[in-house]
């Protein structure tokens, strides 16, 4: 979570200790690279196999999700800036849900900083957040790299309940989808180590399958692209077809522009939400036809 605690933090999370830490100051300066305005799509820093999984992650994410968010409207020195001497890049990618939506917001970021002992430190993340209209778990994953041969890997669907509280949302988020198999396959393997976090807020978010691992070894673009990379797109995968099966249990099983014109048919006084009288007037209708 080192990525998030430099970047721009919207207004309602500002109270969470986590962004109560002392940041970098950066500058209002919209990074550049070789002349050329970097984006957060970019990834510029990081290897082939390191920017294509990122890119792959973000592609599935919007794919799947573009129709319930809208579009980034973060100011150009805030998606893409840098501090006053350059050493340190970073891009920023925020997409709030629409109103009729389940998703909070989904947030992107890089960083990119050198390091007074040489080397550089590179730490992309994506995460989605969803709001209170659900209890599914959230999406996070973050790959921090301080070396060619060293990373550390965050992947998890943080719970958004008290799991010892609520047995049935741990058998069926966690037990049922067989998570935990993707963090034996990776501790199998000699370059993989435990990754304990100094974090109390990390450790107190994850899941009992969260994956938090140290991956050291010469190889690292092949370990990427054949073990971290299939794993962080099946996890994605298991989040969105839990959240889509939370959704049918909703009952919503129609289109979103379906939905949208049962909004429309009856919202009477043109507010563009549904309150308890024009809900009423709806089932009223509904149950008539029945």
């Amino acid at each position: 979570m080192a990525a998030i605690s430099v970047f721009y933090v919207p207004p309602k999370f500002r109270n969470f200790s986590l962004f109560s830490l002392s940041r970098p100051r950066f500058s209002c300066s919209v990074s550049k690279l070789h002349g050329h305005r970097m984006g957060f799509m970019d990834f510029p820093y990081v290897s082939a196999s390191h920017r294509d999984l990122m890119l792959d992650l973000v592609s599935t994410v919007e794919t799947r999700l573009d129709s319930f968010l809208n579009p980034c409207g973060l100011p150009s020195d805030v998606q893409s800036y840098h501090n006053e001497s350059e050493t340190a890049h970073a891009a920023l990618h925020l997409r709030s849900g629409v109103q009729s939506s389940q998703i909070d917001f989904v947030l992107g970021s890089w960083l990119h900083c050198k390091l007074p002992s040489g080397g550089a430190l590179n730490i992309t993340s994506l995460s989605a957040y969803l709001n209170a209209s659900t209890d599914a778990p959230n999406f996070l994953v973050e790959l921090i790299q301080s070396s060619p041969t060293s990373m550390v890997l965050i992947l998890d669907l943080p719970p958004r309940v008290d799991l010892v509280l609520n047995p049935d949302y741990l058998k069926t988020f966690y037990e049922d989808t067989q998570l935990d198999q993707h963090r034996q396959h990776l501790e199998k393997l000699a370059e993989v180590k435990p990754y304990f976090s100094s974090s109390l807020y990390i450790r107190s978010v994850v899941s009992p399958t969260a994956i938090l691992v140290r991956i050291e070894t010469e190889q690292l673009e092949e370990m990427i692209k054949t073990h971290v990379g299939p794993i962080a797109k099946e996890v994605l995968k298991t989040c969105a077809e839990e959240l889509a099966q939370v959704l049918r249990q909703l009952g919503e099983k129609c289109s979103l522009e379906a939905c949208r014109k049962m909004v429309r048919g009856a919202d009477t006084d043109g507010d563009g939400m549904i309150d308890v009288e024009e809900f009423m007037g709806l089932m009223t209708r509904t149950l008539k036809l029945a």
